[in-house]
């Protein structure tokens, strides 16, 4: 997609229906690695409540509180990569009916939103990493 100009300025040039169409298949990847991310997240948080109903831990309260972040980001992350994925739909329909202006718009929209998603894992990659970094300094404590 290039820049031309006219006589009222800049504009973009025609983006043809296969453009908007090629950020399916990494959207729909997205889709699925948050959602098993979602997933693993939710059966250990399930294993942590039961291990902290038995023994009121509050090492175990503080980790389900973490896990409980951690969640609210991918469900977020999730909620940007589906209305990534409507805009791109959007985009394309409006291309459709040769409408360019509209469909450029809405599939900046689109990039857009994809950047916010993957912004959002990038932070819950490495809140991610900080929590294995802690829980593995708790071994190493314990090997002393």
């Amino acid at each position: 997609m290039g820049i031309s100009g006219d006589k009222d300025g800049m504009s973009l040039t025609e983006i043809p229906l296969s453009t908007p169409s090629l950020l399916f298949p990494a959207l729909s990847l997205l889709m699925l690695a948050y959602t098993n991310r979602f997933l693993g997240l939710a059966t250990l948080v399930r294993k942590l409540q039961a291990d902290w109903a038995a023994s009121q831990e509050p090492v175990l309260l503080a980790q389900i509180q973490s896990l409980r972040r951690r969640i609210r980001i991918i469900k977020h992350m999730q909620s940007l990569g589906v209305l990534s994925m409507m805009s791109c739909v959007v985009s394309m329909t409006l291309i459709f009916l040769d409408w360019q202006k509209g469909g450029q718009a809405a599939f900046v929209a689109s990039l857009l939103l994809m950047f916010g998603s993957l912004s959002l894992s990038w932070v819950e990659v490495q809140l991610s990493g900080r929590a294995l970094d802690l829980q593995l300094e708790s071994v190493k404590c314990r090997e002393r």
